[in-house]
């Protein structure tokens, strides 16, 4: 089938994603590429209502194997709806959070067993695979602060957050080829010119079918 590029972005709270992400669109989309943006859990009907029932504080006794299963559900039904017709179309799909978020967060901060979660992801993405994964870091504690701190999973301990950030450096260990680490300092303007390079560098190394920037 035709195939884009699949980009996600991935950090520990605070890490600036969802800023990052749609900073990086706006860039690609201004360049002329064929282009979509989305987010987990969410970026469908279905979705979105997952996601209320995973960030309610209300919902405090909510069990790990729910919580991972939601997580999953909503995923697939994002790739379903949403990121395999834009990759089929041959455009750039960027997701803030993935497949990784649900090991960092679910196998190493939750401590659930990461080779079910590797079974059950490989299930639900069906073979969709980012092609590239910015992974943005911050020291747990400044990422704390900058968190807004009102949603279930924010307000977790110190402690399952720094297992959050060390275990996506493991994973990024694993795949260095995939997932590019860039810190988060020196300010928004600067991390985001180290996310165009990586970005662009991925961009001309596809062929991505229908992304075609606009003569200057």
């Amino acid at each position: 089938m035709k195939k884009g590029l699949f980009i996600t972005f991935e950090g520990p709270e605070g890490s600036g994603k969802s800023t990052q992400s749609k900073l990086l669109f706006g860039f690609l989309k201004k360049l002329g590429f064929e282009i979509y943006h989305t987010r987990e859990p969410g970026g469908t009907a279905i979705g979105e209502k997952i996601r209320k029932l995973l960030l309610d504080i209300s919902n405090s006794n909510m069990a790990q194997e729910t919580e991972l299963l939601l997580y999953l559900a909503a995923r697939r039904q994002l790739i379903e709806e949403r990121i395999k017709p834009e990759l089929k179309k041959g455009r750039i799909v960027i997701c803030d959070r993935f497949q990784d978020a649900t090991m960092a967060y679910q196998g190493y901060g939750l401590g659930m067993d990461k080779k079910l979660i590797r079974f059950l992801g490989a299930l639900v993405t069906d073979a969709v695979i980012p092609d590239i994964t910015i992974l943005l870091d911050i020291r747990t504690e400044k990422g704390i602060k900058r968190a807004k701190r009102d949603d279930r999973i924010e307000k977790r301990s110190l402690e399952f957050h720094r297992r959050v950030r060390r275990g996506y450096l493991e994973l990024a260990r694993k795949e260095p080829s995939r997932i590019r680490v860039i810190p988060v300092s020196g300010g928004i303007s600067k991390t985001q010119n180290l996310i165009r390079k990586v970005a662009l560098n991925g961009i001309k190394r596809s062929n991505i079918s229908g992304s075609r920037p606009k003569a200057s």
